[in-house]
């Protein structure tokens, strides 16, 4: 007895795992759903399948061990490149989808890790299912087209549907089935490269009794609930294929703020199109105003011009399309430049030579372009010295020439270039170019100065400090002064403003907060607008942007028990200038060392014996003329947060009626890093209360790394969750605290005293579906599950009343069909030790509840399952039909004489109101007392066997006392 005792304590200390080393351990992970699946299967060679009909709710959870406890990510493939999922990831152990669409459909995979081990992944395939609804479209025999579309021989009704499963067409004429062979003149098929994707009728030889309704029917084959969809065509001698007009002119010329109206109708079809509108912008402009096929635009900009297209479609033969340009009358971007004589290699403009002044407008419409000129005012008009001439508009943007023949003192004053469009309405734009003369030798005058750049002294290098505001300058010179253009000269890269290059019409570029990425070179360079037309003259200036040290570390967490030694390093990463003037180390404010560097790139300060007051924030500013680089350390005696265990096997030690208990387990992180920990605070408060209940629980010795600590919490009211918050305390204070959840869940027993089962947490103590059957029992609650298709069958509630229950149901909708069955396999028991000289066997009572409400009920049926029985399954409960809408409770008792599991078979009525519920299943050890009545419950077991029972009882008692 004694040896026996040992072992049994052994056995009780592994398995509550109390105080034991070698917690610690990899994660693992397994994928569980939870929504409105259709169906849920196991591909042969790669991974679970999870179909749902689209706008359903996609609902997986993903279930997870180890310890510490693991961090989850959900992630997804096999999508388009650019349909990236909720930002790629979730971090969450519920990945929910509320309304799912097509395109959310691939690959989802949950991974797993706790820094043991390599990550745990598991997969799930999600298949959405859909059908739109289909098309018909009509078009005739090529070549053989008439005035009226239908006087041809042959037509062709093709149909349509997007969908997922691949769609099945039918036709019918009318009332009538069409099919291959039934009728000499209807032939159907696939067209190869479409293959599954549509169905063509075509009809051969028109007869008259070809001209009727035709149905083209969508089907999936109501797979996930999904209806057929139909459409039905009107065939006539009528039928023709639209045609439109537009009742405007082409193009539509406008000033800007005037309201374009743009009337497409419709002079043929049959049956009538429908008409719409497109814009080449893509999209039509927000303040558009349709109505029918009217397009209204009002108060037009420039960004409103484009080409409108009205498209009219029903269907028969190819859409019709009209279209029609609107321009937007607009000047803009008005420029000039000057060009030395052509035939002379000379920057300057003389007198007795060649000069050509250009201007040159963007116009819209670029044919009512008018240029004219002014000297002093006046209206200079085309001579032989005096030649004006334009470009045409359709080769190049709007330009026009004034070429001064041999120059004259005469030909001194102000040029004007007016630009304007025909018929008024838009402002002009006029050009000012002012030719004066400066006096220099006999018979040489320079009126015209070539530009001419340079660095002022002292601005290059400038050197500045980030975050500054600095001025880039080049001196610009020159009759007129040109723009000057900035760029980047080292590299191919984008100024401050974003843009390849940057105007200024002083010669300055302005950075505001500059930054230590636009160190460098910088070109300034003169424009060939509003200027000479000359070789453009340019510079360069070089930026310096000095900057404090970039070290690291930034910040560090240091735990510490007192009268320790430790160490702190800074290091410096980069710093401009690179040499560094020296380092102050402090505690708070009060300076602890100071130093010059020398050619190290680093520095440490460490603590001998660390005492209360030297807890605190340590900072080491390492400095240059730029500023100051902050390494921080926070010294803390603070205790790491403990490390709930979520693997605690059958955690549910207490299960009375209105309360239970639970086994919380955790490990200390990092137990050595700080002072001896003396105790834990404990709170706990009702999910939703705000009250906290705390109490301290003592810790004798010293905690080890790795050692599972065991706290029991009793008296906690059923059903409800708990909030758990578990804190450390050593010497120097409270530690880190960790929070977790407590939720009631049916304990799962396997080595059967009592079982019981709510179906309350998604693992559903350990059921299993069968995979031979039909189809899945599914897991729900009232207040998730979606009555729109059935409302007139299944609980309300689970058994207790609770819209927030679980419960475990088969849904009979389609596709399922009368006879179709569903099979719920119970864990697997082991029964107790038998008395050697009792009757074979021991008696359970099995109980449940059921629901069966709905005019379609089938049957539900319970088995026992034993293990290496010749025939493996005995009926020992069966009920059909209907009986009301509330739950009742079913009691048998069953006498295994080896390890067994129970059976639910649910099995699918006559119609879609037939779904059947159960709960709350237990097993007890010993025979039921009172069960209701049942056509198949056991045969009462004989007298004897009490008295053996009894006898065997009394045997565990003294066995129980002895020790």
């Amino acid at each position: 007895m004694d040896l026996v005792f040992g072992l049994s304590w052994l056995l009780t200390v592994f398995l509550e795992g109390i105080h034991c080393q070698g917690v610690y351990a990899p994660p693992t992970v397994r994928i569980v759903h939870s929504g409105h699946a259709c169906n849920v299967e196991e591909e042969r060679y790669t991974e679970r399948v999870y179909t749902i009909r689209e706008a359903e709710t996609l609902e997986l959870t993903c279930l997870v061990t180890g310890h510490p406890r693991p961090q989850i990510r959900w992630t997804k493939t096999a999508g388009s490149a650019s349909d990236r999922f909720q930002d790629s990831s979730v971090f969450n152990e519920t990945l929910r989808i509320n309304n799912i669409q097509r395109h959310q459909g691939g690959r989802y995979y949950c991974k797993a890790e706790n820094g043991l081990g390599s990550p745990a992944i598991k997969s799930i395939r999600v298949d959405v299912y859909y059908l739109d609804d289909p098309i018909v479209t009509v078009h005739q025999s090529i070549g053989e087209a008439k005035e009226q579309f239908y006087y041809e021989r042959t037509v062709f009704l093709r149909c349509m549907a997007n969908s997922n499963p691949p769609v099945r067409y039918s036709w019918r004429r009318g009332r009538d089935v069409l099919s291959q062979g039934s009728d000499k003149g209807v032939e159907i098929y696939e067209p190869f490269f479409t293959q599954g994707e549509t169905k063509i009728l075509k009809l051969k030889n028109l007869r008259p009794q070809d001209y009727a309704n035709y149905s083209c029917i969508a089907s999936v084959r109501n797979v996930c609930g999904i209806p057929d969809k139909n459409i039905l065509f009107r065939l006539t001698n009528k039928t023709a294929s639209p045609t439109i007009k537009l009742q405007v002119e082409d193009p539509i010329v406008v000033n800007p703020g005037q309201t374009v109206t743009l009337v497409c109708i419709t002079i043929g079809g049959e049956p009538t199109p429908t008409l719409t509108w497109a814009s080449s912008n893509e999209t039509l402009p927000e303040k558009a105003v349709l109505n029918g096929g009217t397009l209204t635009l009002p108060a037009v900009t420039s960004d409103d011009a484009g080409i409108y297209s009205c498209v009219a479609n029903n269907n028969v033969g190819n859409p019709a399309k009209k279209s029609a340009t609107v321009i937007v009358r607009a000047l803009k971007k008005g420029r000039f430049w000057i060009t030395p004589d052509p035939y002379h290699n000379d920057d300057n403009i003389q007198i007795g030579r060649e000069v050509k002044i250009s201007c040159q407008v963007e116009a819209m419409p670029p044919e009512e372009l008018v240029f004219s000129w002014l000297k002093n005012g006046r209206p200079l008009r085309s001579s032989e010295r005096m030649v004006i001439t334009q470009t045409d508009p359709e080769v190049s943007a709007g330009t026009t020439n004034l070429d001064i023949i041999d120059l004259k003192f005469t030909d001194f004053g102000t040029y004007t270039c007016i630009a304007s469009l025909k018929g008024g309405g838009i402002p002009e734009i006029s050009i000012d170019v002012n030719i004066s003369s400066t006096t220099v030798p006999p018979l040489f005058f320079s009126f015209l100065v070539p530009p001419n750049l340079t660095v002022p002294r002292g601005k290059s290098p400038l050197v500045t400090q980030e975050g500054d505001t600095v001025e880039l300058q080049c001196l610009v010179s020159g009759k007129p002064k040109p723009i000057i253009l900035w760029s980047r000269a080292d590299k191919e890269a984008p100024m401050p403003d974003g843009n390849m290059q940057t105007e200024s019409y002083d010669g300055i570029l302005r950075i505001v907060n500059v930054s230590r990425e636009m160190t460098g070179s910088y070109r300034c360079q003169t424009s060939q607008y509003n200027g000479f037309n000359v070789k453009p003259r340019e510079a360069v200036v070089e930026l310096i942007v000095q900057y404090p040290p970039t070290v690291e570390p930034v910040f560090t967490e240091i735990r510490q028990g007192l009268t320790r030694t430790f160490t702190m390093n800074c290091r410096v990463l980069r710093a401009h200038p690179s040499r560094v003037l020296r380092y102050e180390w402090r505690l708070g404010s009060r300076l602890l060392n100071a130093g010059q560097f020398d050619l190290q790139d680093e520095t440490e300060y460490s603590v001998r014996s660390l005492t209360r007051d030297g807890y605190g924030e340590y900072t080491c500013d390492i400095i240059n003329e730029a500023g100051a680089g902050r390494c921080s350390f926070l010294v803390t005696g603070k205790a790491y947060s403990p490390e709930f265990y979520y693997d605690t096997y059958s955690p549910l030690w207490q299960n009375r009626p209105r309360v239970y208990g639970f086994k919380l387990q955790w490990t200390q992180m990092n137990p050595g890093a700080v002072d001896r920990i003396l105790a834990y605070r404990l709170g706990f408060r009702q999910t939703a209360q705000q009250r906290w209940w705390e109490q301290e629980i003592p810790v004798e010795g010293t905690i080890q790394q790795g050692e599972l600590i065991t706290y029991n919490l009793t008296e906690l009211i059923r059903p409800e969750a708990y909030e758990v918050r578990l804190t450390p305390i050593t010497r120097f204070g409270e530690g880190d605290s960790a929070v977790r959840m407590i939720k009631y869940s049916t304990p799962v027993n396997p080595h059967l005293r009592e079982f019981q089962c709510s179906f309350e947490e998604e693992p559903i103590c350990m059921f299993t579906q069968e995979k031979n059957d039909d189809f899945n029992w599914t897991r729900h609650s009232a207040a998730t599950r979606d009555t729109k298709y059935t409302p007139n069958t299944g609980p309300s509630s689970d058994r207790t009343g609770s819209k927030q229950g679980f419960y475990m149901y088969i849904e009979t909708s389609r596709p399922r069909v009368e006879g179709d069955q569903a099979r719920l396999l119970s864990p697997t028991f082991n029964v107790a030790p038998r008395n050697p000289y009792g009757p074979a066997g021991h008696a359970y009572c099995f109980s449940f509840y059921y629901h069966m409400y709905g005019k379609h009920i089938g049957t539900l049926n319970a088995f026992l399952r034993q293990k290496g029985q010749t025939s493996s399954e005995s009926p020992v409960w069966s009920l059909s039909g209907n009986q009301g809408e509330r739950w009742r409770q079913a009691k048998v008792s069953i006498h295994p004489t080896t390890s067994f599991q129970m059976v639910f078979e649910g099995i699918r009525g006559p119609g879609i109101e037939g779904d059947i519920a159960i709960d709350d299943v237990t097993l007890e050890e010993g025979e039921c007392r009172d069960p209701p009545p049942n056509n198949l419950r056991a045969l009462a077991p004989p007298t004897t066997d009490h008295i053996w029972r009894l006898c065997f009882t009394l045997l565990l008692a003294l066995f129980s006392q002895r020790r």
